[in-house]
């Protein structure tokens, strides 16, 4: 079967590489294509933008300003009073699991990507909209926003990175629309903070998880991860639609609230590389 024509940008964003592809027969027709390298276009501006808001890396940033004190919650952007607004309500939902004042600050990193990704990727819906385009995405670092246009029979096949091999996959994953999200420690140099003690999650630990946006599967993702493969009651009732966790060789993975399968090593030959195509790898 012939590969789909695409139209891909890659775009340094949010300390990541940002992926925007829109996908399509429509995609290499003149009258279509400038419509779609502006949506593309919109997108990494809408994402550059919000770095500009909330990294706090920026001492000029509206939450780096709000950290050090220059400016109160009622002088700053208005997405940081929406996404301040979310992370209290993750804090409430994840019984503190997932906490953005861990530090002693409001640091809203563990939420921006996934909810720019979501902001941003909305842009693409008109070009959805053209005849002759399928599907576009919306890839930051591994963390996805995939969307499907109407009547599409287009499905994105995302495969689960195997932290214990790098060419291979624990599993792979078929959607249409929605979004994925990693989170853990098992690649080289990544760590994660358990905000309720303050220290780092022992171990290797590796989550994925499915949800309708990339706001949900990220914190979601996080919290899995934090919580530990033998601790999974809190992700399992979580407005997700599954997930996957990895922890030194073990594997639990579950689907509408139910654990499907619980392995102490799990080998999945359907998700071999080499034997799904794979439109992306989630991985972190």
């Amino acid at each position: 079967m012939s590969a789909v024509p695409a139209v891909t940008v890659v775009e340094p964003v949010m300390g990541t590489m940002v992926t925007v592809q829109v996908r399509g027969s429509a995609t290499t027709a003149a009258a279509v294509r400038p419509r779609i390298d502006a949506a593309i276009a919109a997108v990494v501006a809408r994402m550059r933008d919000d770095e500009r808001v909330f990294s706090t890396y920026r001492p000029d940033s509206h939450v780096s300003l709000l950290r050090d004190g220059l400016r109160g919650l009622d002088d700053v952007d208005p997405r940081v009073r929406e996404v301040e607004a979310l992370c209290r309500r993750f804090r409430d939902d994840t019984a503190g699991v997932f906490d953005a004042w861990w530090r002693g600050w409001f640091d809203p990193t563990g939420v921006v990507k996934g909810w720019s990704v979501d902001a941003a990727s909305a842009l693409l819906l008109d070009v959805l909209a053209l005849p002759g385009v399928e599907a576009a995405a919306v890839n930051a670092g591994g963390d996805m926003r995939l969307l499907r246009a109407p009547g599409s029979a287009h499905v994105w096949n995302v495969g689960v990175a195997d932290p214990e091999d790098a060419a291979g996959v624990l599993s792979t994953i078929a959607l249409a629309d929605g979004a994925v999200a990693t989170s853990g420690t098992a690649e080289r140099g990544a760590h994660l903070i358990d905000p309720r003690s303050v220290r780092p999650v022992p171990g290797l630990v590796s989550a994925t998880v499915v949800a309708d946006t990339l706001t949900v599967a990220d914190v979601w993702a996080t919290v899995a991860a934090v919580s530990g493969i033998d601790d999974l009651d809190a992700v399992r009732s979580a407005p997700v639609t599954s997930g996957i966790v990895w922890a030194d060789g073990r594997v639990r993975r579950w689907a509408g609230g139910i654990e499907i399968a619980r392995f102490e090593s799990l080998v999945d030959p359907s998700a071999r590389a080499g034997e799904t195509q794979q439109e992306h790898r989630s991985v972190r």
